[in-house]
C-alpha cells in the first residue's frame, strides 16, 4: 500500500483481490451471502445521501426498510454529505418530505465538519464566506464571526449566490493574508432532472487559479470528516462501515480512514468504472436495501 497525502486528496493503491478478503471479490455488483453477513455484523454505519438513499428527488427502493432495520437492531448510524448547503435541520425535513423519518443528530455535513476544523484551527476566528445558511450556521455555532474585513479564512461552500464580486473579493482576501478552506472538492452535483450543478471545487477554482493557494478541503475524501464521524458515532473503526456510491469520495475516505467500505450501485460508480481506480472497496452490492436481512 501507498499514500500520497495533500491537502486532503490521498491515493491508496490496494491489490485488485485484496478486498474481498475470503468473500468473492470486489469487482461486481453481485454480493455474496458472506459479503452480506459481514455487513449486517457492523455495529455503526456511515452513509452517503445522494445516490445512496435517494437519487433525482426519489427514493432508493427499499430504503425504508433498511433504516427501520438500523433502528429495530439498535445499529448507530450517521448519514454523512459533502453538501453544505443545508442545516441538518433542513436535510432532516427533507427527507421527511421524502417519507424517512431521521432526527438532524443522525446528519453530519462537510459544513460542520469545516466549521469544527477552523475552530480547532484559530477559536473565536473569523471568515468571507461564499456559501449558504448549512455553512453560516455551523460556523456561527463554532464561534466565528463572519465578516469581509481582514478575516483569518476564506471559506468557500455550494451556493447559487455566486458573482464576480465575490470571486474579486475573495481572491484580494488570499493576497491580504487569509487562509483559502473550501468545504469539497466536488466539481458537480445533480440535479433532480439529471442534469448537473457546479459543486463546491467548480467555485474555489477560480479563486485558487487566480492566487496560486490550492484549498484545504473538509469533506470526503479527507479523512478529517471521517474522524469528526467517527467520533459523534463513539465506535471503533473495526465495527463501523461506510456505505456510499462514488469511488472517488465515499470509498476513498473509507479506505484512508482504515474502515471497512461497501459501495452501491445506485448512484455514480458503475461497475465498469471500478478498474479505472487504483483500489477497491471491501464491498460491492447493488443497493443498501440489499443490506436488510429480509430483503427480497
Amino acid at each position: 500500500m501507498y499514500r500520497l497525502a495533500r491537502a486532503g486528496l490521498v491515493r491508496t493503491a490496494l491489490p485488485y483481490s485484496a478486498a474481498g478478503q475470503g468473500c468473492r471479490a470486489a469487482n461486481h455488483g453481485s454480493p455474496s451471502p458472506c459479503d452480506l453477513e459481514k455487513i449486517r455484523r457492523k455495529q455503526a454505519f456511515i452513509i452517503d445521501m445522494d445516490g445512496v438513499i435517494y437519487w433525482g428527488g426519489h427514493l432508493i427502493p427499499g430504503i425504508t426498510r433498511f433504516i427501520e432495520w438500523l433502528k429495530e437492531t439498535k445499529k448507530d448510524y450517521l448519514f454523512l454529505t459533502n453538501a453544505s448547503e443545508r442545516t441538518p435541520d433542513d436535510i432532516a425535513h427533507k427527507l421527511q418530505d421524502l417519507g424517512i423519518q431521521v432526527s438532524a443528530t443522525h446528519i453530519y455535513t462537510s459544513a460542520l465538519a469545516t466549521a469544527s476544523f477552523l475552530a480547532s484551527q484559530k477559536p473565536g476566528g473569523t471568515a468571507y464566506v461564499i456559501g449558504d445558511s448549512g455553512l453560516t450556521n455551523a460556523l456561527y455555532n463554532q464561534g466565528f464571526r463572519l465578516t469581509d474585513k481582514n478575516p483569518d479564512f476564506v471559506v468557500v461552500g455550494e451556493t447559487k449566490d455566486y458573482g464576480f464580486e465575490k470571486i474579486e473579493k475573495a481572491i484580494n482576501l488570499v493576497y491580504g493574508g487569509a487562509r483559502l478552506v473550501a468545504t469539497n472538492r466536488d466539481v458537480v452535483d445533480r440535479r433532480s432532472d439529471g442534469g448537473f450543478i457546479p459543486s463546491c471545487g467548480s467555485l474555489v477554482a477560480p479563486i485558487a487559479l487566480a492566487t496560486k493557494h490550492e484549498p484545504f478541503f473538509c469533506g470526503k475524501p479527507n479523512p478529517l470528516i471521517m474522524r469528526s464521524a467517527m467520533h459523534m458515532l463513539g465506535r471503533k473503526r473495526s465495527e463501523t462501515v461506510i456505505v456510499g456510491d462514488r469511488m472517488d469520495t465515499d470509498i476513498l475516505s473509507g479506505i484512508e480512514s482504515e474502515i471497512d467500505t461497501a459501495l452501491v450501485l445506485t448512484g455514480v460508480t458503475k461497475v465498469g468504472d471500478i478498474p479505472n481506480f487504483p483500489f477497491r472497496p471491501t464491498h460491492v452490492i447493488p443497493s443498501i436495501a440489499h443490506i436488510t436481512p429480509d430483503h427480497e
